[in-house]
């Protein structure tokens, strides 16, 4: 990435988070998880999300996707606040702009590896035959064409979760949100993983925010947040990493 690239993205962010604050309200306590955290995100830009367990990682991302409202603050997305959405709205939002990816896949076991990619599709009320088409295109990108009629259960956890991210990106979205992806996986196969990921992110100029204890998938990324106390504390691009230099 050159400085002008680099200028042009922070210009105008494809997201954009200002003094975002989370609180869970309990019976015997309230909950506050995020504290005024402010973060922006180019598009094409990818950005690893550090801290310790219960330190509202998960929340973060939840939000960005909106599969969580905020109890304060706000978050643009091409320049537009979504929780001014209506809920069908914010639902249309998550199908179309957002592709997410778990620790655990969440795949659905009684379908096969292309109809579990398909699903979000058919869900928009797609044509199926493109639906097909698109889902068998995905699986080739990330090397699972040969195992499109297995059933889940009969696929390994890498390839389970190459299922996911296919699924994940099914619909052409601007940002993919993954949270610990590669968690549940073993070093070897998580590291195949990781590096589909970043390859898919060259090839498709998609967005990524990554929540992950892997510092192996953090070095990956363009640039890191650690979150402490409610918190983004920005560390740049990683010494000798992707962005170094």
């Amino acid at each position: 990435m050159n400085e002008g690239q680099g200028a042009d993205r922070m210009a105008t962010p494809l997201l954009e988070v200002r003094s975002l604050e989370k609180t869970y309200f309990r019976p015997q306590a309230e909950v506050r998880v995020l504290k005024g955290l402010n973060l922006e995100l180019g598009a094409g830009e990818t950005l690893a999300v550090l801290g310790a367990s219960g330190v509202g990682k998960s929340t973060l991302l939840n939000i960005l996707g909106g599969l969580d409202r905020p109890t304060g603050g706000v978050v643009r997305f091409e320049g537009q606040e979504i929780f001014k959405w209506s809920d069908n709205e914010l639902a249309r939002f998550r199908n179309r702009a957002i592709g997410f990816v778990f620790q655990f896949h969440h795949l659905l076991s009684e379908f096969n590896a292309l109809e579990n990619v398909m699903m979000p599709c058919l869900v928009a009320g797609l044509p199926k035959i493109q639906a097909r088409r698109r889902a068998e295109e995905l699986l080739e990108m990330v090397g699972l064409a040969h195992r499109k009629d297995h059933r889940i259960g009969e696929l390994s956890g890498g390839e389970q979760q190459r299922v996911a991210v296919a699924r994940s990106l099914i619909m052409k979205p601007r940002l993919l949100l993954a949270d610990e992806p590669t968690g549940n996986l073993d070093s070897r196969t998580g590291a195949k993983v990781n590096e589909m990921m970043m390859k898919l992110n060259r090839e498709m100029g998609l967005s990524t925010v990554v929540a992950t204890h892997n510092r192996e998938l953090a070095h990956l990324m363009d640039r890191r947040i650690e979150l402490v106390d409610g918190r983004a504390e920005s560390g740049g691009p990683w010494p000798g990493g992707k962005n170094e230099g």
